[in-house]
């Protein structure tokens, strides 16, 4: 049996610049199925960093023969993009059996079925023992009807098989697959914050989060549990990457990974293996969580940590409130000035066009960023992913606006506010940028910080014309 493993065609988020990740999703089943099903042909096509176009996609696929194709999940914005590869694929052999999963089709696996025919199979959630089972099912040519944690098709009615148990130990996962990729592993790159010339990849280090925030799809895709791995496992993994492929940044890609004892027991971990004078991470923390933990900053920084970034949101309490996310605006100077004492660059991720916004709410909640003051600001407007709070409500209000998958990527506006059409939305976005990174005295002071990161972040938005390509999606809006 052959599987393909498909990262397909795709446009990178801008906003993070020159930016090619490696896809961790589809290398970690892929090192799943090969350790437990050593025998089987895997291969793992990587478009981006191999510069695969769609025709070349097809010959590609032509020329492996796959028996299943299984296409990496990407974000709700790129719906349509994983659509067209399961199609390519179905166009040169309707018997190559096409698998997806993720946030997306595991929220709309009802959906996706009745209106895409290129899909065969949905893997709801957790994706390891679930593909490793339907695999398994495949190779002895059974219908799958007992394989848990699936969505298909099955005389003609969409089946939901039962959900499948998380995985109790994450430590028991195989390293992911960057063997896989290792022809071209060179190419993964973060520019804006490592460089041109620095190696780049990413560590899960643990899955889910117990916070519940109205807005994320990803607690619910993880059952709302958080479960890690071991601080041992952890930096195993970290050291491996950098030994065996020479990559010196990472990211540490949970959604809450925390601060805290675990964290410091990594970094013994990182300290102890004499990797940390090279090594550099980044990952996500909550402000209360950097302010409970401030003592174990400059550990963090000792350790290799040089960037940390911070899901901030918004100015007022009612709408943090609302959003069910756990913390205060007050925390949120403290974090970031946390942070900057301990040379760890700070970033700021906020989030505008809530409902209650107007142009007032959103010159307030301009003038609070700029009072906060986090290296790096990252605005993104309220966007209702498939499986989430936000969207239930919305539909159920008619607030959407925009049926377009592909402007689910929190640059684009969706929905109105209760005071701001869509239009208004998208043009208060371009004002958050440009209040923010359009001051001359916040630019000069970061292209010669101290801060290497800072350094190097603001060096790189210089060329890259960031409040243009926010202008002009102004100017797109009808």
């Amino acid at each position: 049996m052959k599987i393909l493993f498909v990262e397909p065609p795709k446009d990178l988020w801008f906003v993070m610049g020159e930016y090619t990740p490696p896809p961790l999703g589809i290398l970690q089943l892929a090192s799943f199925i090969e350790s437990r099903m050593p025998e089987i042909d895997i291969e793992v096509l990587d478009c981006q960093a191999e510069s695969v176009g769609w025709n070349k996609l097809a010959k590609r696929i032509e020329n492996f023969e796959p028996d299943i194709v299984v296409s990496s999940a990407l974000a709700t914005c790129n719906t349509y993009t994983v659509l067209r590869a399961l199609d390519t694929v179905k166009k040169i052999d309707p018997n190559i059996k096409t698998v997806v999963g993720g946030q997306h089709f595991t929220a709309l696996a009802q959906e996706s079925l009745e209106d895409y025919s290129e899909i065969d199979f949905i893997i709801r959630g957790e994706g390891e023992l679930t593909l490793l089972d339907l695999v398994q099912t495949l190779e002895h040519e059974k219908t799958p009807l007992k394989v848990r944690g699936i969505s298909f098709r099955h005389d003609g009615k969409v089946i939901h098989n039962p959900e499948r148990p998380l995985i109790d130990n994450l430590d028991d996962l195989p390293f992911p697959g960057y063997h896989f990729v290792e022809d071209h592993i060179d190419k993964y790159h973060f520019k804006m914050m490592a460089g041109p010339n620095a190696g780049y990849a990413m560590v899960e280090a643990s899955r889910g989060c117990v916070h519940k925030c109205t807005f994320c799809s990803q607690w619910p895709f993880w059952g709302g549990k958080w479960r890690s791995k071991s601080p041992e496992r952890i930096a195993d993994e970290m050291a491996h990457i950098y030994n065996e492929y020479d990559i010196s940044f990472l990211w540490l890609t949970d959604d809450n990974l925390g601060l805290g004892k675990k964290t410091s027991e990594i970094c013994d971990e990182l300290i102890k293996k004499d990797v940390t004078d090279d090594l550099t991470w980044f990952f996500q923390a909550r402000s209360d969580d950097i302010i409970k933990n401030a003592k174990i900053l400059p550990k963090l920084r000792k350790a290799g940590n040089y960037w940390i970034m911070a899901g901030l949101e918004r100015h007022d309490d009612n709408t943090l409130n609302k959003y069910q996310k756990g913390i205060k605006p007050s925390n949120s100077k403290l974090s970031m000035d946390l942070l900057k004492e301990n040379g760890i660059f700070s970033q700021a991720t906020m989030i505008m066009g809530d409902r209650k916004d107007s142009h007032s709410s959103m010159q307030d909640f301009r003038e609070y960023v700029n009072y906060v003051d986090p290296d790096l600001a990252v605005f993104m407007v309220l966007t209702p992913f498939p499986g989430t709070d936000l969207y239930k409500t919305a539909r159920e209000n008619g607030w959407l606006q925009e049926d377009n998958w592909a402007n689910y990527d929190m640059i684009h506006a969706v929905m109105p506010t209760e005071h701001l059409t869509i239009s208004e939305v998208q043009e208060e976005l371009f004002k958050c940028y440009r209040d923010f990174y359009g001051s001359m005295k916040r630019r000069i002071t970061g292209i010669f910080s101290k801060n290497m990161f800072k350094r190097k972040t603001y060096r790189y938005m210089a060329s890259q014309g960031l409040l243009e390509y926010m202008r002009d999606l102004v100017d797109l809006q009808p």
